[in-house]
């Protein structure tokens, strides 16, 4: 689908195999963010076009299906094995963001992550060696024995390796959401039909607590107010 308008293009078996390994990971594995947006419109009524846009729209932002790019982006901007100990001090310093790292549900090594570390070798062995993945490795080693990223639990997680793949394949950077987005809809889509045969079901309202001031506060009327 890609390769449009080339009908002499032959996709590697190899290649295809990697593919639905990579996309198997990434399926979707509980109520994250994308799937709790779903299930919120779901439970309104809506159509399932509007709960999967809403999906894919809390799928786009950084700290979730835009996290593989985010990630990508951070280890180009390292560069070097050599810049890895400065960059690891900016993240401590919180002068640097870390990307690729920690896991709402998994609090230790991300397992998915451990699978992707293989498979880029085997990607890599079919395309050619990307020079980041030696940026990758040092940043995780560095971390896996740094007192300041055990304490917080922050552990490889499955974006961390999933950019260099991707990369490698060809795939260009805009494409990371999509391809994030692709395996998650049979999650998701499984969670619209159940909320459709759940004879309970209710609207969803999360409950709000208000945590905010208590105290009287002055009101300044409008003509006294200024605009910074």
């Amino acid at each position: 689908m890609i390769i449009s308008g080339n009908s002499s293009y032959k996709a590697n078996p190899e290649v295809i195999g990697l593919l639905d390994k990579i996309l198997i990971l990434h399926a979707e594995h509980g109520m994250s963010c994308s799937t709790s947006a779903a299930r919120h419109l779901s439970s309104s009524g809506a159509d399932v076009y509007s709960a999967i846009a809403a999906a894919i729209g809390a799928l786009s932002g950084p700290l979730h299906g835009g996290a593989v790019e985010a990630t990508l982006k951070m280890l180009s901007e390292i560069g070097t094995v050599e810049k890895t100990p400065e960059f690891i001090e900016g993240i401590k310093a919180r002068k640097r963001k870390l990307s690729g790292f920690g896991h709402r549900v998994y609090k230790t090594y991300d397992p998915r992550a451990k699978v992707l570390r293989r498979l880029t070798e085997e990607v890599f062995s079919i395309f050619g060696r990307d020079p980041l993945i030696e940026v990758a490795i040092a940043l995780e080693k560095a971390a896996l024995s740094d007192e300041f990223f055990i304490k917080r639990k922050l552990y490889p997680n499955v974006d961390f390796y999933s950019g260099l793949i991707y990369r490698a394949m060809g795939f260009p950077a805009e494409y990371f959401g999509i391809l994030f987005a692709i395996p998650r809809m049979a999650g998701i889509l499984a969670h619209w039909r159940e909320s459709l045969d759940d004879p309970h079901k209710k609207i969803m309202s999360p409950e709000q607590i208000y945590v905010g001031e208590c105290r009287p506060r002055n009101y300044t009327p409008m003509k006294e107010r200024t605009i910074i």
